[in-house]
């Protein structure tokens, strides 16, 4: 092993990065720590925008211990491989895992439960004493993401909160998701306030967000009480939460929910050590 090398494992330092769907966060620790955000390039993208930051930062692979990246849409062996291949020009340990296992492993670490994902879309990921994995929903704003935020702004706008000709603007628009998604935080400030329709959609929401814990827990045959966690701007809000917590009761789950120990960033960290 070159000195560089063993020089680089001694001081420990790393490039986590969290690749979204909206935004790409790139953090390197050590001596000179340094951080990046942007919009996210997507898998494809990623080799090009580390590229132009290794040489802003000025770095050098051999300087650098593992790169580790918690992508989202990430699941299979192969998929893994296929974003790690053009990574490894930037250092000699790279990890590639989704960016709802991170998650997951941020909230939970390798305690068996569930970890309830809603923000923009919706999952849950459920991991059994034995380390195997289940997952419930996930499959995007076209096939599913039931309860989460883009699927209240929907459902707000078929409400006709607005006029017909605003919400086809706003479904016609490049970032439809989004704006619809951000539509939500009003759907819950009217449902606090007490709008009948608003708790109505909120209610469906908290609903459907249970459907998918349940489904997860179910396929592990976890047994209860089931330890669950959360991430997701949706879930910060503690009243709805709460209100997701009373609907697994509601179908008989008895629940243990606990707050996340860590970020899904400190979590890719804390692989690529391994």
């Amino acid at each position: 092993m070159n000195r560089a090398l063993v020089k680089a494992r001694r001081a420990g330092r790393l490039v986590v990065v969290d690749l979204g769907g909206t935004w790409v966060r790139v953090s390197l620790s050590g001596a000179a720590p340094r951080a990046f955000k942007g919009p996210t390039p997507g898998p494809a993208g990623l080799p090009a925008l580390l590229g132009r930051l290794w040489r802003r930062w000025g770095l050098s692979r051999g300087e650098i211990t593992a790169l580790g990246v918690a992508s989202r849409g990430i699941w299979t062996r192969a998929e893994r491989r296929a974003l790690a291949r053009p990574l490894r020009r930037f250092a000699p340990r790279v990890v590639v895992i989704s960016d709802v296992e991170a998650a997951y492993l941020a909230a939970l670490g390798a305690e068996a439960g569930v970890l309830l994902l809603a923000g923009t879309g919706s999952i849950a990921l459920g991991r059994d004493p034995r380390g195997r994995w289940a997952r419930a929903g996930g499959l995007g704003p076209l096939l599913g993401d039931d309860g989460s935020a883009f699927w209240i702004g929907r459902q707000w706008l078929r409400s006709g909160v607005v006029t017909p000709a605003r919400a086809r603007a706003i479904g016609r628009s490049p970032d439809a998701v989004a704006r619809i998604a951000a539509l939500a935080p009003t759907a819950l400030r009217r449902a606090a306030r007490g709008d009948a329709n608003a708790r109505r959609l909120v209610r469906d929401a908290q609903d459907a967000l249970a459907d998918l814990v349940t489904s997860a827990a179910r396929r592990l045959r976890l047994r209860a009480p089931i330890t669950i966690s959360w991430a997701g701007g949706l879930l910060d809000d503690r009243t709805f939460r709460s209100g997701v917590w009373r609907q697994l009761r509601r179908k008989g789950l008895r629940i243990n929910p606990v707050p996340p120990r860590s970020t899904a960033a400190a979590t890719s960290a804390w692989l690529s050590r391994r």
